[in-house]
């Protein structure tokens, strides 16, 4: 069951992706002939495709062990790069481990052992301290933004979990930064570095300044969203009070929003995130947390509402917009006295005085108690919303579909009268509530 060229191009068909960017390209064939592999490139460019098609390749088919492991520095990324294995439908297990959800859900799932385990280093420490599975096939062993695990303090965790897999015969590390020094404990003999860092050009990114005349810069950031328009995009603060500063004044002033940071329980920021990535929420006011490894699509803008002591997260920051081949624009909120870091220069300010139209909230976001576990898909829940709901196929948001429940986008008009309609229906066989999330 080698995955020949025909298969790989199965899978791009599958993820309706028309080729592999030259990262892409380069990669695949250089993790296939070299046991030890860094790959450099920016946040969003699609490292996790590049290591996971010649991934695909050295698993066993015949093999009931975990054969793979891909350690992350968050739940977010771990979730993400499950999905997208999964999405390329190879017909190997892979599954996602994390702290902040409960164990007995993580030994439910690897019962049955995947070939591809993923996860945070905690999670898989404990795992492997237990002893729930063999670690003697783990051949293939992916740091995921190694640079963030090491800066988060999991360098310990990392060291006792890579010295209980003494088969490791390929190691793959990737990193959108450049100026991280690889521990000895990963025995990255000889590397060969795949480098596209330079790649990205900065012309595509405009970094505008804009000015508040009080040290409160609340005020001329709803001007700065007023004068921006419709457009999702995320506010980036360094601290969780500034979020809740940032958040209360905006529900004030009616801009819908979501809040994401390290503090929220995991269920509250996935459910952030689904409605950022649906248009029920037009701004999400975040910490650095969502810098990267999370899945969301291309931003027109992000905005620094404070900026970050350092460089490189104001460079992670800057690269959720103008990714791959799009434009974008980070703003700078600055107050008139307030001194500008070294890394940033010959900036231009920006008037934010004139204001684009207003339009109302779109969409909300309904939640829907049975998922896939239920034998529910998309179909079905659209074939509800359109029959029973009486909506047409145009006024259908975004369905995401979970293992125990779903989420649904629906103009915002029509939310309360579809709870009415559609609440404590059957849906396959199951009764299901459904409630404005």
């Amino acid at each position: 069951m080698a995955n020949s060229i025909k298969n790989q191009q199965d899978i791009l068909t599958k993820l309706n992706i028309q080729a592999l960017n030259p990262m892409q390209v380069e990669a695949v064939s250089v993790i296939e002939t070299t046991t030890n592999t860094i790959i450099l490139s920016p946040t969003g460019t699609g490292k996790t495709l590049a290591f996971s098609l010649p991934l695909l390749n050295v698993l066993d088919p015949e093999s009931h062990e975990v054969q793979a492991l891909i350690l992350v520095p968050s739940r977010e990324l771990a979730i993400q790069i499950e999905q997208v294995i999964r999405s390329m439908g190879s017909g190997y297990k892979v599954n996602a481990v994390y702290g902040g959800r409960p164990m007995s859900k993580d030994k439910i799932e690897i019962k049955h052992t995947p070939a591809i385990l993923i996860g945070t280093p905690g999670r898989i420490l404990d795992h492997f301290t237990s002893d729930r599975f063999s670690k003697s096939s783990i051949k293939t062993l992916i740091l995921d933004e190694f640079d963030k695990s090491l800066e988060d303090g999991f360098e310990e965790e990392m060291k006792a979990i890579i010295g209980q897999i003494p088969n490791i015969n390929k190691r793959i590390l990737t990193s959108a930064t450049q100026a991280v020094k690889v521990p000895g404990f990963v025995r990255l003999d000889k590397p060969h570095t795949i480098n596209y860092l330079k790649e990205k050009t900065a012309s595509k990114l405009a970094i505008k300044t804009v000015v508040s005349p009080d040290k409160n810069k609340l005020k001329t950031l709803l001007e700065l969203l007023q004068h921006i328009g419709n457009e999702p995009g995320i506010v980036f603060c360094n601290l969780r009070d500034s979020i809740d500063e940032v958040s209360r004044f905006l529900t004030r002033n009616k801009v819908s929003h979501a809040c994401f940071s390290g503090g929220m329980e995991q269920q509250d920021r996935e459910r952030a995130l689904i409605k950022f990535r649906n248009g029920t929420s037009q701004v999400l006011i975040a910490t650095d947390l969502a810098a990267r490894g999370i899945d969301i699509p291309e931003m027109a803008y992000i905005i620094h509402y404070e900026l970050p002591k350092h460089e490189e997260e104001f460079i992670h920051r800057n690269g959720r917009t103008a990714r791959v081949n799009a434009k974008g624009t980070a703003y700078i909120l600055k107050w008139q006295r307030e001194v500008l870091p070294e890394f940033i220069k010959n900036i231009k300010g920006i008037n934010v005085s004139k204001k684009a139209p207003v339009t109302a909230q779109a969409w909300e976001t309904l939640f829907i108690s049975g998922g896939r576990k239920d034998k529910i898909s998309k179909g079905d829940i659209a074939g509800l919303f359109i029959k029973q709901g009486g909506i047409n196929n145009d006024q259908l948001g975004t369905i995401e579909l979970k293992p125990d429940c779903a989420f649904v986008a629906v103009p915002f008009t029509m939310a309360a009268t579809l709870v009415e309609k559609l609440n404590n229906t059957r849906l396959k066989k199951k009764k299901v509530r459904v409630t404005i999330l």
